[in-house]
């Protein structure tokens, strides 16, 4: 199969690291181009606070928390900024042709519309690993791009995850 557009969904973890790395190579094999999605997590996007009155708190200290997330989602923003300003030159300096998509969506579903949108022929993407009640609660961004994307998935584990695999099933997953 000949990939030309390679959609790679990383994050500014040693995962997102090893993401980027496998598409990247893919994308430098097939001559493809390269689409580096992230979405701004929960950490990122500022949480509503309640109301003051709701809480009990002064309108000062509602007024502080909230300058504080700002200034921390900034700080985070640039940090994330920087980050792909660094992968994007890795890129360019081995030949390959490279865009950024940042979003503030839920992952999974952003994933699989861009990579629609874009006409993307595969997805690169992590697996944290998620099992049994955390799953369930917090849900599996590669689960949810493997049962709703319009093209191939390429899962690219965690490192403990791996080694906790059976033999038939690091076959598929390094696919």
């Amino acid at each position: 199969m000949n990939f030309q557009k390679i959609l790679a969904a990383i994050d500014d973890s040693p995962l997102g690291k090893k993401v980027f790395d496998q598409a990247l190579a893919l994308a430098q094999l097939h001559h493809a181009q390269l689409l580096l999605f992230h979405s701004l997590t929960e950490e990122l996007v500022p949480k509503f606070l309640l109301f003051p009155g709701e809480m009990g708190l002064a309108p000062q200290l509602v007024n502080q928390a909230y300058h504080w997330q700002q200034v921390q989602m900034e700080e985070q923003s640039q940090q994330v900024q920087q980050y792909f300003e660094d992968l994007c030159e890795e890129a360019q300096q081995k030949g390959v042709s490279v865009q950024v998509s940042i979003h503030p969506q839920e992952a999974g579903q952003a994933i699989c519309q861009i990579a629609k949108f874009w006409h993307a022929n595969l997805i690169v993407m992590g697996r944290r690993g998620r099992r049994g009640l955390t799953e369930v609660l917090l849900g599996s961004t590669s689960n949810y791009v493997l049962h709703h994307a319009s093209c191939p998935v390429l899962i690219v584990q965690s490192e403990g995850e791996a080694g906790n695999l059976r033999k038939e099933d690091r076959v598929v997953a390094s696919l």
